[in-house]
């Protein structure tokens, strides 16, 4: 089977700049733009900002890179493709608000081809978004979720709404704290590795996860963007953004594959937060919001 690789790339590129567009018009300032290339074969665009009005931080991705042997954090559960040639290609991006009230934001739609230039190429999408809140409002949670079912029920119906949410909690999950990273999202990879779905079918559940992802969010930043905060809630804003970094240096797999396939470390890591805080041992106290996110929010719920 041919795979039209540069129709893949020209939804990709058309979607960072639909996303770059839109959150501009929202923060007020404009987006840095920084072109790379990989010795080893590719490179991408990175477009961040920094020190917006309303983000912090905020980085949106693409790559687009290729070489002669997989890394090891994409055969890890798929040794049979350890020695093939690659190209792999996708959006990534985090959002950090300044204000606490904000939920940081991910999202990731890749595409895959092991072996391209064998008889039996193997390819595959994967992705996903899920939302890190801060403090606790359900309504935004019900909204970003429901948007997220919606993106999915097209390809699948409910059921595989449910598949992808599942995936989700247990992807974005750290385990050495037996805590999740937030409130969960949709997760999916290996989507059409296994040739049971075909190939127009999994395009489209991509499309429609990377087309969802402003209707999620947006709503949601513009409701708390002037809500007013303190030292107290930046404090504890910085202390949790202390999880999402430990789950992107120990357990994210596109950050494991970029800096193991030598994509550029700055546009890798431009995932994580500006500031944060670690503390001893430390628990909320009971009755807190801070404490309601943990106790209500920080769990597998289903959430539509």
């Amino acid at each position: 089977m041919h795979i039209d690789t540069a129709t893949i790339k020209q939804y990709f590129l058309g979607l960072q700049a639909n996303i770059v567009t839109a959150l501009e018009a929202f923060d007020g300032h404009g987006f840095l733009s920084d072109s790379w290339e990989r010795p080893g074969g590719g490179g991408g665009t990175s477009r961040v900002l920094e020190e917006g009005i309303f983000f912090e931080r905020g980085g949106v991705n693409f790559s687009h890179v290729f070489g002669q042997s997989m890394p090891p954090s994409a055969t890890a559960h798929r040794p049979d493709l350890a020695g093939r040639g690659f190209e792999a290609m996708g959006v990534s991006l985090v959002l950090h608000p300044r204000n606490p009230y904000c939920p940081t934001v991910h999202l990731n739609v890749r595409f895959f081809i092991a072996g391209a230039d064998t008889p039996n190429p193997v390819w595959w999408f994967g992705g996903g978004m899920d939302l890190t809140p801060y403090y606790p409002f359900e309504e935004d949670v019900r909204h970003f979720h429901t948007t997220c079912r919606n993106a999915v029920v097209p390809f699948g119906g409910e059921a595989e709404h449910k598949r992808l949410k599942d995936w989700c909690d247990q992807y974005f999950f750290l385990k050495h704290r037996n805590e999740p990273r937030g409130v969960g999202g949709l997760f999916f990879d290996d989507l059409g590795a296994d040739g049971q779905r075909p190939f127009e079918e999994c395009f489209g559940l991509t499309r429609g996860v990377g087309d969802a992802f402003l209707e999620a969010y947006l709503p949601i930043v513009d409701r708390r963007r002037d809500q007013a905060y303190g030292e107290r809630e930046r404090d504890f804003q910085a202390y949790r953004r202390g999880r999402y970094v430990e789950f992107n240096l120990v357990f994210d797999r596109g950050t494991l594959f970029g800096l193991q396939s030598g994509g550029r470390t700055e546009s890798i890591l431009m995932s994580l937060p500006p500031l944060v805080k670690w503390r001893y041992d430390w628990t909320p106290e009971a009755g807190t919001p801070e404490h309601r996110l943990y106790a209500e929010f920080l769990k597998a719920r289903d959430w539509v």
